[in-house]
C-alpha cells in the first residue's frame, strides 16, 4: 500500500479533482506520506483521507494539503514560508520543495519532536521548527512570502502583519466545530484582499503550550 503504483494514483485522482500546478504535484509525489503517520496506518497512508496522529491532531487530507500548497504558490516570492502548526510534519516537507526555507511552529512538544525527526531521516535540512505557540508568528524571520495556517479559527492580525508585499496567507476561517471556509489572504501594502477557496474542516486554532 505505500508502493510507487499507489502514490502515482493518488496523484492522479488529485489532478482529478482539479490540483493542475505541476510543481505541486511533484513536490507531493516526492514525499512520502507514509513516513509522517503511524506505522499501523501507513497502509492507509496514500488514501485521499485526514488520519490521526495522536494528540487529537491529524494529518491533513492530501487533497487540502495539494489546494493549500497551490495556493501558497500565488505569491511571487518563493524565498520563505512560515506554516502554524507542524503536526505530523507532512504540510512542512511539501513546502520544503517549493521554498527556499520553511519555517513551522508547533504547540504540541511531543508532535514538534516527531516532526523534526521525521524531517531529519529525509534529509530535509530547510525547515527550521521550533515548539511555540504559533498565534504570535515568528517576528524574527519575518516577513514571509507564504503562510500557512493548519488549524480553523479566527486569523490574529499579527500574521497578517508577518506578510510579505503581495504576499499571501492561506487558513481555515470560522468557529471550531462549526463551518470553515478556506480563504486566501493576499498582501497589498496594509491593506488585504480575500479570496474564499472552498469549504474545509480543520482542527482547531489553540493558543499556548502543551
Amino acid at each position: 500500500m505505500t508502493s510507487e503504483r499507489t502514490r502515482r494514483r493518488l496523484i492522479e485522482q488529485l489532478r482529478g479533482q482539479g490540483i493542475a500546478n505541476e510543481s505541486v504535484l511533484g513536490a507531493m509525489t516526492a514525499t512520502p506520506r507514509h513516513l509522517f503517520v503511524d506505522e499501523a496506518l501507513s497502509s492507509r497512508a496514500y488514501e485521499n483521507s485526514a488520519l490521526p496522529i495522536g494528540r487529537g491532531q491529524t494529518i491533513s487530507q492530501p487533497l487540502i494539503v495539494a489546494l493549500m500548497t497551490e495556493a501558497a504558490l500565488a505569491t511571487p516570492g518563493r524565498s520563505r514560508a512560515l506554516e502554524i502548526g507542524t503536526g505530523s510534519g507532512y504540510q512542512a516537507a511539501v513546502l520544503a520543495r517549493l521554498f527556499e526555507q520553511v519555517f513551522s511552529t508547533e504547540r504540541i512538544g511531543e508532535l514538534a519532536r516527531l516532526a523534526r525527526q521525521r524531517l531529519h531521516r529525509l534529509k530535509i535540512h530547510n525547515v527550521f521548527s521550533r515548539h511555540a505557540d504559533g498565534l504570535g508568528g515568528w517576528p524574527s524571520q519575518a516577513p514571509f512570502d507564504a503562510i500557512v495556517v493548519t488549524a480553523g479559527g479566527r486569523i490574529p492580525r499579527a500574521l497578517l502583519e508577518q506578510l510579505a508585499e503581495d504576499g499571501v496567507l492561506i487558513a481555515p476561517v470560522g468557529e471550531p466545530g462549526g463551518m470553515q471556509r478556506l480563504v486566501r489572504y493576499t498582501r497589498h501594502g496594509e491593506d488585504y484582499d480575500s479570496e474564499d477557496l472552498g469549504a474545509v474542516t480543520f482542527v482547531p486554532l489553540l493558543d499556548g503550550l502543551d
